[in-house]
């Protein structure tokens, strides 16, 4: 560290610079930086929801992380600057562009301008970053990946159960069978609750978002919570207050009726959503739609993995069916010390307005998104074995100890890359002690050294750090270890690749 000049309080940095005017390195909040080994880890979970999608018959399609915003929604915010729950900025004509808070509303732009030349129905998967202007907190980012897998064209059920049974395949290939249910539900029976309560209608748009997330917390602060916020509103245990959606308790408890209607059997559920739902043609057309998926995933052996729950209402205003939920069943310990389940990871369901804003005709679709950076925890809290070795074996480093020979070192690493080992030559300028200090943070399986006696007799020593840094908590003295040397050793030139991958296999 700079020591400060006592009479100047300069800090030894750039002239005239004092400590306060450097500027403070940090991240900003609900953002994070992201290491070689998490990088390596969600790569390898990708590759197998990949794997999972293709096998579907799905195909990759990637769209830009910033679209129009009027082409992200009419749920988006109606202001002056549309930037509350998005980030939006003005281009040179003063037009409005936002980043793309989900991968949902630029697929629906998508498929609508590349209509034509497109097949019907369009089955596409994606992943990338998306970013809401949103409070940051514990666990919720402002930026996060998405991975995403979407029917465009399909009306029938048969395209919602499918999309549900690959979800369910997809947590079966990364390593949590049995430790996961789809929940299923369809919007339409909920709309079915809001025309016998008397919230139908243009004019009560607001009003019925604001039961759908109520509803939506239904798992985070229980049924008292939910009843709150379906009246007046819920004070949370840090002091914010969320005003509710204003209902009496009559319709409130019709609302929680709906989202409590799952019974022992599946007939059971039935019949308690259709007794919820009755007067209403499209609730009661809702119902019929979850039996036809509970039909189709029956048929389909996925009936213990893909079930019909009412709980389950996602929180965007463009779901107009079917809604799916993955949760993970596995319980983990809160902040409290509490046991509790994992909860969601991903969820989805059928948009069938949202393409049709870009065209006369309608455009049936449905979706599922996996939360990738949740999802990856999980997959670490259990172990899954599609994570073993994610991080690639960190490089052998080839020292420099002779400054005018720089070229025999680089001559030895280019062997090592030839052979495909990972390889680097150190390119500081500090000395030995040092080099090997680096190598150590580097977490290098081992080095190369060629000083001038190796040199002369056509020879490299290869030192083992992983065997090394174990036989010194063997060795007491100084003494013993430079008799010793352990894990070191010497092989000629030509034996060197061999040598190094008999080390590296040793640690694999």
């Amino acid at each position: 560290m700079a020591k400060a000049d006592k009479t100047t309080g300069k800090t030894g940095g750039k002239t005239g610079e004092t400590k306060a005017d450097r500027l403070k390195a940090r991240v900003p909040r609900g953002f994070a930086d992201r290491g070689p080994g998490e990088l390596a880890a969600a790569e390898r979970m990708l590759a197998a929801i990949r794997e999972v999608y293709e096998l579907y018959g799905f195909e990759a399609v990637e769209t830009p992380l910033v679209e129009y915003t009027d082409a992200l929604g009419k749920f988006l915010p109606d202001e002056d600057r549309p930037n509350e729950g998005v980030f939006s900025f003005q281009d040179e004509d003063e037009q409005w562009l936002s980043l793309r808070y989900d991968l949902t509303a630029p697929l629906a732009r998508y498929v609508s301008e590349n209509f034509e030349a497109l097949p019907k129905p369009y089955r596409s998967y994606r992943s990338g970053w998306v970013l809401r202007n949103e409070k940051p907190g514990p666990g919720r980012f402002r930026q996060f990946m998405q991975f995403d897998a979407d029917t465009v064209g399909a009306a029938s059920a048969a395209a919602d159960a499918e999309i549900c049974m690959m979800a369910a395949d997809t947590l079966d290939r990364l390593g949590l069978a049995g430790q996961y249910v789809v929940k299923v539900n369809n919007r339409k029976v909920l709309d079915g609750v809001m025309e016998a309560i008397g919230l139908s209608g243009e004019a009560e748009a607001g009003r019925r978002l604001t039961v759908l997330r109520a509803v939506d917390k239904l798992d985070k602060v229980g049924v008292a919570g939910v009843r709150d916020l379906l009246g007046a509103g819920r004070m949370d245990p840090s002091g914010d207050f969320t005003k509710g959606a204003g209902l009496s308790a009559e319709q409130a408890e019709r609302v929680i009726a709906f989202s409590e209607a799952k019974r022992e059997t599946l007939e059971a559920t039935f019949a308690a959503l259709e007794a919820v739902v009755a007067g209403s043609e499209k609730g009661l057309a809702g119902v019929a739609e979850l039996r036809e998926i509970a039909a189709l995933v029956e048929a389909g052996d996925y009936a213990e993995r893909v079930q019909i729950d009412p709980s389950v209402v996602r929180g965007l205003e463009y779901y107009t069916g079917p809604v799916f939920e993955a949760e993970l069943t596995f319980p983990v310990t809160n902040e409290d010390g509490v046991p509790v389940r994992f909860g969601s990871i991903g969820g989805g369901g059928r948009y069938d307005g949202l393409v049709g804003r870009f065209r006369a005709e309608p455009v049936p679709a449905t979706g599922f998104s996996i939360g990738v950076s949740r999802l990856l925890s999980a997959l670490r809290l259990v172990n899954s074995p599609i994570l073993a070795q994610a991080e690639p074996q960190a490089p052998v480093i080839v020292l420099v100890m002779d400054r005018d020979r720089v070229a025999d070192y680089q001559r030895l690493v280019a062997t090592l890359r030839g052979a495909g080992v990972r390889a680097e030559m150190y390119l500081g300028s500090a000395g030995m002690k040092a080099q090997m200090k680096y190598a150590d943070r580097r977490r290098s399986p081992c080095v190369i050294i060629q000083g001038s006696d190796e040199r002369e007799r056509g020879e490299v020593q290869i030192k083992d750090l992983i065997e090394g840094a174990k036989a010194s908590t063997e060795i007491e003295t100084h003494e013993e270890w430079k008799a010793a040397r352990p894990a070191q050793f010497s092989v000629p030139v030509e034996g060197m690749v061999e040598a190094v991958r008999e080390v590296l296999a040793r640690h694999r």
